[in-house]
């Protein structure tokens, strides 16, 4: 049995790259938690289920720039039915990602991360998953 609360696990999916995110005990903040290869998915939330417990999962639904579904969308939904068939009681929420990248890098730089570091690809898609969770982490707090 777990001695803390479950955390929310954020997932920024990448078709090289899973950027992940961990919230804290309380939910009330996002942390970069590294980057796996989409193959290692599955495993890594286990173990995650299994070391700090998980109360949801928030993973990025890439739409194209108008808003409609495109090839990416179809893989994160692929990428959801395998996290479903292996952690069944887990809910998983998905969230607009549109720009996460890019919104990724500009705040690796404002936190003061120098190149090449700040454009560390496994480091930006976990920043990019760190956004996304704590979007959904800030709006459950309203």
């Amino acid at each position: 049995m777990l001695n803390t609360p479950p955390r929310f696990v954020g997932i920024d999916y990448g078709t090289k790259r899973v950027g992940l995110a961990l919230s804290d005990p309380l939910h009330m903040t996002a942390y970069s938690h590294g980057a796996v290869p989409p193959e290692q998915l599955v495993d890594t939330l286990q173990e995650l289920a299994d070391t700090k417990g998980l109360a949801g999962i928030v993973i990025g639904w890439p739409l194209e720039p108008d808003g409609t579904a495109g090839t990416m969308t179809e893989r994160v939904q692929a990428c959801i039915d395998a996290i479903k068939e292996a952690l069944p009681a887990v809910s998983i929420v998905r969230r607009d990602e549109r720009n996460t990248s890019e919104l990724a890098q500009q705040a690796l730089s404002e936190a003061g991360v120098r190149q090449p570091g700040r454009y560390d690809k496994g480091r930006v898609d976990a920043a990019a998953a760190a956004l996304i969770l704590q979007d959904y982490l800030d709006e459950q707090a309203r």
